[in-house]
């Protein structure tokens, strides 16, 4: 309640007047969800006066292009992953985001020099930098530990089913990287009819000892189960199982693939003002240090960075966990928004049909 306070009061120029209706916020839910919860939501009502809900999705990019086409929108704002928030933009379906619209930095930064490059496109402000990452449970490996992304398709050193997401971004970017695929060069390899074959071809051998999952929720609670001894993840989802619930998992950075998640506001949005008045205060300094107190994702905000953030238990000390930690960065893939969203089809229907072999 403290920090609601401190927040609602840091951004009280950004109050207005309050609509009857409920805002609906649509996001990922689990960790995640709660994260924007806890941080964003509840603080928006607080400092606003206007209700406001969350509401979970597998993928928030799917029903808001089904609704937008529909012409029947329920969501207010959604938070989509940076290449869809570019194609559902490029599509017409998002609405415009105007820069210097959104709040100066805590230090008086204007908005447009305090956010990270890239961090805000046409219709998307970035909530956080979040990581897929991959994960084990520390329990199963009693001798050498997994430390580098060809381990996880070593099934030899480390025997033990392993989780993967069922689709082809940053499952085709990890097998890369696994077959010796500098980061740098990844995606000028994925772009060659070969590299794809060879991302297939490493894929291959650990396809028979593959458990896929779908929503984040699950990868966690297959390491939690045991159905799989290491799993790629959202790294947010292990922090929050590894501190919060002192399960024995451990994130390997090595191989990470990250990218911005966004905050936007589809087209015909029915409370489309206190939508921006919302990715206002949830993207403002104050914001972006909130959510990093429940979720182990980086602020986009250089404001955002310039003090120390402590986990929710008040004890835990956020950045070694952060995917922009330096530490972490040895071998990082940025997500090409681009290349995703020119091949994305393309390559999902070469994944679905690898799958159905």
């Amino acid at each position: 309640m403290k920090r609601i306070l401190i927040l609602s009061t840091a951004l009280t120029g950004l109050a207005f007047s309050a609509s009857a209706q409920e805002l609906t916020v649509m996001s990922w839910g689990g960790a995640y969800g709660e994260a924007q919860t806890e941080a964003h939501v509840k603080p928006f009502t607080t400092a606003t006066g206007t209700p406001a809900k969350m509401v979970d999705s597998d993928n928030p990019a799917t029903p808001i292009k089904a609704m937008v086409e529909a012409g029947n929108v329920t969501i207010d704002v959604a938070s989509l992953e940076y290449a869809d928030a570019i194609r559902l933009c490029d599509e017409g379906m998002l609405e415009p985001i105007d820069i210097n619209a959104l709040p100066a930095g805590a230090d008086g930064t204007p908005a447009a020099e305090d956010f990270l490059a890239g961090a805000v496109t046409e219709c998307a402000v970035s909530t956080d930098i979040w990581s897929n990452v991959y994960a084990y449970d520390d329990t199963k490996f009693t001798g050498d530990k997994p430390t580098t992304a060809a381990d996880f398709f070593d099934l030899e050193k480390f025997p033990g089913k392993r989780g993967l997401k069922k689709g082809a971004k940053a499952v085709l970017e990890l097998a890369l990287m696994a077959d010796g695929v500098p980061a740098a060069e990844v995606y000028d390899v994925l772009a060659t009819p070969e590299g794809v074959d060879r991302a297939f071809a490493k894929l291959d051998t650990i396809k028979s000892e593959v458990v896929w999952w779908e929503a984040g929720s699950q990868a966690p609670q297959l390491l939690a189960d045991g159905e799989v001894v290491m799993t790629t993840a959202y790294n947010g989802r292990i922090f929050n199982a590894a501190i919060a619930e002192n399960k024995p998992f451990v994130i390997v950075w090595d191989g990470q693939i990250y990218e911005n998640e966004m905050y936007a506001i589809p087209k015909g949005a029915p409370n489309k003002d206190a939508a921006m008045e919302f990715i206002k205060l949830s993207t403002s300094t104050e914001g972006l240090r909130a959510q990093a107190t429940y979720i182990s994702y980086g602020p986009a905000r250089k404001s955002a960075l310039a003090e120390e953030l402590i986990y929710k238990d008040g004890k835990t000390v956020m950045a070694p966990h952060l995917p922009t930690a330096p530490e972490n960065m040895t071998n990082a893939l940025e997500t090409s928004a681009e290349f995703w969203v020119d091949r994305n089809a393309e390559l999902n229907e070469r994944f679905n049909a690898w799958l159905a072999q």
